[in-house]
């Protein structure tokens, strides 16, 4: 009888892993909406005649909105639940779908991407503390595996994609989005979510939103607003007082600062989402000069990449044992660096190469970032998880995808000039006309319209000088994974200076095993 009893009752304490593969799918989703989108990203430029700029704003906004909705849903996730909120995204993953299928023009799809974006956030909103709460003594090999959905399905819908071929309209290949969305949304609802575990261990609201503080809310509220004015035309001092507003409103109310490590560990997500997400947005069409050279289409780059995070990801166990999580990041950090370097003059098979080593590095810096966080501060529950989370996808949209976009606007205009210069000729006067502004400032782009009439030898020199951009903005990004790794190294003298990098558990009194690199 008392056998009977305990084997009901671990029964019923066991993961739920209908609903983990749930969630798995619903990363698959996001990641179709991102593959997706960068794929039709070039023909995107050529039908609707847009500048690089431009382009990088659409894949901008793919990304940034994520964190107006994982951030609101945080806060209040816990009393709307769980199953709402991934009611709210399937709504959004199918509207946004329509919209771009039906676009005419930038808005179209500048808005299309922002509601895919906002379903995006609120996929993670739900997933991440889900799964975080499903498996309290392993959170980095389960969130490993739960991202790897990510990865998975960056390759499954890339690969659904490109098989369509080249000739195949795009709206079709957007329209794959649908499919699955429609899964994780029949799965979801007849499944039953678990209770956070910073609710099930008495952990009040108000001490959840002190270990964000007023410095955490500073951060994630000023990229928001910002981003927000820079869309909307607000002027810079308007941007400022509403920052200060809503952070003095939180400080207010939560007395505190904030944790110190976890303000960090937020500023460190900027160039890490700036490396992984920000590249991999801007990839198909960096990559599209030289793979066009070989045979492929460029959109096999992030497939290959993407394949190897996903196999790294869901047998990250080992792994993740092995080193502790800041020497874990440190190792890829150095990696990814060497990879991004290398692809910058590669060609040929040499892409390959720089590919794999790439791939290597960016494997596990969501999910180890997530899970360092679950792990160090599981006080802060949903919120503190998911503006890691948030942050970094509205660094990678404003800073990473706007930014290659204008680092090769700029350097066209001014090797296009350099050109003029020694061969005494007008082509920068004639053809880079277009004055844009971005957040990084103001610049000339080459004029679509002006250039389809040029003459052949003067097309075939500014796609040379724009082609030779494309591969040269990846050297710039390199400084961001150097960043993180000094940041990681820092981190790991810090926890050995405390005896070792430990997790916290909140229901235990004291810390878990150190692990001391």
């Amino acid at each position: 009888m008392i056998n009977q009893t305990l084997s009901k009752n671990a029964e019923s304490s066991a993961p739920d892993m209908k609903l983990f593969y749930a969630c798995f799918i619903s990363l698959v989703t996001t990641a179709f909406g991102f593959i997706l989108r960068a794929i039709v990203l070039p023909q995107w430029g050529v039908d609707f005649k847009l500048t690089q700029t431009q382009l990088g704003e659409i894949a901008g906004v793919g990304l940034w909105p994520f964190a107006i909705s994982i951030v609101l849903f945080s806060l209040v996730i816990d009393r709307i639940g769980y199953k709402t909120a991934m009611f709210f995204a399937v709504f959004c993953h199918i509207a946004s779908a329509i919209i771009t299928i039906f676009a005419t023009g930038y808005w179209m799809l500048y808005i299309g991407s922002f509601i895919c974006a906002i379903g995006n956030g609120t996929v993670e909103a739900v997933a991440n503390p889900v799964v975080a709460t499903m498996f309290p003594k392993q959170k980095i090999k389960w969130l490993s595996r739960l991202h790897a959905g990510w990865a998975g399905g960056l390759v499954l819908g890339g690969l659904m994609a490109l098989l369509l071929g080249v000739n195949t309209q795009w709206e079709y290949k957007i329209a794959l989005i649908l499919i699955p969305t429609l899964i994780y949304g029949v799965m979801t609802i007849s499944r039953k979510f678990p209770v956070n575990e910073r609710v099930q261990a008495g952990v009040s609201y108000k001490e959840m939103l002190q270990e964000v503080g007023a410095g955490g809310a500073l951060i994630i509220v000023a990229l928001i607003v910002f981003q927000l004015g820079a869309v909307f035309a607000w002027p810079t001092a308007a941007n400022i007082v509403i920052t200060l507003l809503i952070t003095a409103g939180f400080g207010y109310y939560t007395r505190s600062f904030g944790q110190p490590l976890f303000i960090i560990l937020l500023l460190i997500m900027i160039p890490l989402a700036t490396t992984e997400l920000g590249t991999d947005s801007w990839i198909t069409d960096l990559m599209t000069p030289e793979m066009n050279k070989i045979g492929f289409q460029a959109g096999w780059v992030l497939i290959y990449t993407s394949a190897i995070m996903f196999a790294l990801r869901f047998f990250a166990g080992p792994i993740s044992h092995r080193f502790s999580s800041p020497g874990l990041l440190a190792i890829c950090s150095a990696i990814a660096a060497v990879g991004l370097y290398v692809m910058s003059f590669s060609a040929g098979s040499l892409i390959l190469i720089a590919a794999t080593i790439y791939g290597l590095g960016k494997s596990f810096f969501w999910p180890t970032m997530l899970g360092m966080v679950s792990e160090r501060f599981p006080k802060g529950g949903a919120l503190t998880l998911n503006i890691t989370g948030g942050l970094g996808m509205i660094a990678a949209g404003v800073i990473g995808a706007g930014i290659l976009g204008f680092i090769q606007d700029k350097s066209v205009d001014q090797k296009i000039t350099a050109y003029d210069r020694t061969h005494q000729t007008a082509i920068h006067n004639t053809y880079v006309t277009e004055q844009k502004t971005s957040l990084f400032g103001d610049y000339k782009a080459l004029d679509q319209t002006k250039l389809a009439t040029a003459n052949a030898n003067e097309q075939l020199t500014v796609t040379t000088i724009r082609d030779g951009a494309k591969k040269e903005a990846l050297r710039y990004i390199v400084i961001f994974p150097l960043i993180m790794l000094a940041s990681y190294l820092l981190l790991i003298l810090y926890f050995k200076s405390k005896g070792g990098y430990k997790a916290i558990a909140l229901n235990q009194t004291e810390e878990l095993e150190a692990t001391p690199y």
